[in-house]
């Protein structure tokens, strides 16, 4: 009961659905808004850019007409009559076009590198957000999503974006902006010709939707495929110990390769589908331009002179490079679907995450610093060892000020991870301030729930948690958990140094207080005889530290924080016997005057408890000191001696 079932853990991001076009072309319009948010200025400017690249591309184009018609042709008559050919109009025209294809080349260069900017940006902001909101999730969330699959989020998704924002995104507006300019062009020179390019461009689209359709599907199970790839070789990692402990390194490389041949299908089936839909497409595209310039050649022969039909050497020349630049952009926009895909699917995610509804936090009263002026408690902005709740009243606005005395009462609690799986039934606990109340009990029983509770990690569904008196749900979360230092039974170490690490439990520690919380929890002598003492750096973890040297990290952690209140989920289960009796000494200087909750498998460190609270399957079964506890021949008696009663 110490946490969610198994089963929770295996959920995953939602996945997307490319066969919902609604839903996706909101993903598309909402990933649209979040860059033009904040790169607005940006890709107007590229898009000014693309405009001037293509127009300069076409009015190109429009010149091989006029080159032939206006300057080839006259010159050819004019060396046939005997005549001496000038050359100087056909420079100069010459010379206008290089100027607009120059302007036009600036125009793409400038074009790539304000989107390599609006690229990295996007998702350095992308990365941000993510990470920003993920902070503000609750505790919940991480223990119903694989790890793994949330760092494919940062990782994979977020890349999917980079192509689609910095390639397709512009090829698609270049090819729209193309095909309408194109299609003008088209259109002036020749109607039956056009009609019949739209014909074979019609043939393409029907053979890119087909394929792309197929594809689409594909992308989308791919992304998912890699998350679960991802979250199981994150496991495997984690859990190198207990792999090698087993000898199951057989078995860990049978089920990463089940699930990799399962990515592998999902990547081949996705990448079969959309690269061939290039070649096709450029295909039909050589046939359109074949047609175009048998019919033109007809056309050009047959009827020259004649309204609509009749074709000049030059407008047939211009067109047959028109119907290549108009096909060319299709099939280019039919080789971005893939990226496409693959990016909606990996902004579902991301967007999935984003939509994570954040820890609510309802609470009005603060944990301040306090002191005592004029016989009156006070709010003080210095440090001052004294702590208050500061209670603005919601009614009146009236301000009252309450001292921290670690007082807490649990009063018919009910709780359960899911509303239909109650966990804990009607628990009644009464901390006194100072006290110190040891949680025991079989593995499963509550008692980790229980400290969970306490720091509201997760709410209640029936009853009532007052602190001092006050409901905890009208205490900002925040200051709730600042009031209350935390050791857990599983070490989490930063990639730092150990004075970093130990000064995480509050920032603005000086040097000495670290070194001092170290000494408090028996760390400085092992510290020291490190190669950099207290600026080593840790790393994986504290991988080359030992067990119990991490446990005592933690607790120095905890100490300078200096809180109010301690909870030590099995501070000492890892420490060896011999450093768990100094640890212990060390421990209770510093539950010295503060309420303290331990949980604790280690009988022996709780026998001088005020209160030891006994639970089975979520239930209170026994309270009392360790000798009260001992007369009455209960579980707790069975625990400690490993008697029956």
């Amino acid at each position: 009961m110490a946490g969610p079932t198994p089963g929770h853990r295996r959920n995953t991001q939602p996945r997307a659905k490319i066969d919902d076009p609604k839903k996706s072309m909101k993903t598309f319009k909402r990933l649209l808004a979040l860059i033009f948010k904040r790169y607005k200025v940006h890709m107007i400017f590229v898009f000014i850019c693309i405009i001037v690249s293509v127009l300069a591309s076409v009015q190109g184009t429009l010149f091989i007409q006029t080159l032939f018609d206006d300057y080839i042709t006259p010159l050819v008559d004019q060396v046939a009559q005997g005549k001496e050919a000038d050359f100087t109009p056909l420079l100069f025209a010459i010379s206008r076009v290089a100027v607009f294809y120059i302007i036009g080349a600036a125009a793409t260069y400038t074009q790539s590198r304000i989107m390599i900017y609006v690229t990295q940006g996007t998702m350095r902001d992308l990365r941000n957000d993510i990470f920003r909101h993920m902070e503000s999730l609750p505790i919940k969330y991480f223990d119903t999503h694989k790890h793994g699959d949330i760092m494919s989020v940062y990782t994979n998704d977020v890349d999917t974006l980079r192509q689609m924002i910095s390639q397709s995104m512009t090829q698609v507006f270049n090819s729209a902006i193309t095909i309408g300019a194109v299609l003008a062009s088209m259109f002036v020179l020749s109607l039956p010709l056009t009609l019949l390019t739209l014909l074979m461009v019609a043939v393409m689209l029907f053979v890119s939707k087909t394929l792309a359709g197929k594809s689409g599907k594909y992308f989308v199970t791919q992304q998912t495929d890699l998350g679960t790839e991802n979250g199981f070789i994150e496991e495997m990692m984690n859990g190198q110990k207990v792999v090698k402990v087993f000898n199951h390194e057989k078995k860990s490389v049978e089920d990463f390769n089940k699930l990799n041949d399962k990515l592998f299908n999902s990547s081949y089936n996705a990448n079969m589908f959309a690269n061939i839909i290039m070649p096709i497409n450029g295909q039909l595209g050589n046939v359109s331009y074949v047609l175009c310039a048998i019919a033109g050649s007809i056309l050009a022969v047959t009827c020259s002179g004649i309204p609509v039909l009749g074709l000049s050497l030059g407008s047939l020349v211009s067109f047959l490079t028109f119907n290549k630049n108009f096909n060319q952009p299709i099939s280019q926009v039919s080789q971005q679907f893939n990226s496409i895909v693959m990016a909606l699917a990996g902004a579902e995610r991301i967007f999935a995450l984003l939509d994570e509804k954040s820890e609510e936090d309802n609470g009005y009263v603060t944990l301040v610093n306090a002191e005592i002026k004029d016989g009156k408690l006070t709010e003080t902005d210095k440090r001052t060892g004294m702590w208050a709740w500061k209670h603005t009243h919601q009614a009146t606005g009236e301000i009252e000020y309450k001292p921290l005395r670690g007082d807490l009462v649990m009063d018919d609690v009910d709780f359960g991870y899911t509303d239909d799986k109650i966990v804990l039934h009607n628990v009644d606990i009464y901390a006194r301030p100072g006290q110190k109340i040891a949680f025991v009990g079989s593995t499963g029983a509550g008692k980790t729930t229980i400290t969970n509770l306490i720091n509201r990690f997760y709410d209640i569904q029936d009853g009532k948690i007052r602190y001092d008196g006050i409901n905890i749900n009208k205490i900002k979360k925040s200051d709730l958990r600042r009031s209350l230092g935390v050791v857990l039974q599983e070490t989490n170490l930063f990639s730092d140094t150990i004075m970093e690490n130990i000064r995480y439990g509050r920032l603005d520690a000086t040097d000495d207080e670290v070194i001092a919380a170290a000494k408090l929890a028996n760390a400085d002598s092992f510290i020291r005889q490190l190669p950099d003492g207290y600026n080593t750096v840790i790393k994986a973890d504290g991988g080359n530290l030992s067990q119990g040297q991490r446990q005592m990290l933690a607790i120095a952690r905890a100490a300078v924080a200096d809180p109010p209140a301690l909870i030590l989920d099995e501070a000492t289960s890892s420490i060896d016997t011999r450093t768990e009796k100094m640890v212990q000494e060390s421990m209770d200087k510093l539950m010295k005057g503060r309420t303290t909750f331990v949980i604790a498998h280690r009988l022996s460190t709780v026998k001088n408890s005020d209160c030891i609270i006994v639970l089975e399957q979520g239930r209170i079964i026994e309270r009392g000191t360790h000798e009260q506890l001992l007369e009455q021949k209960g579980k707790y008696y069975q625990l400690y001696t490993g008697k029956a009663s």
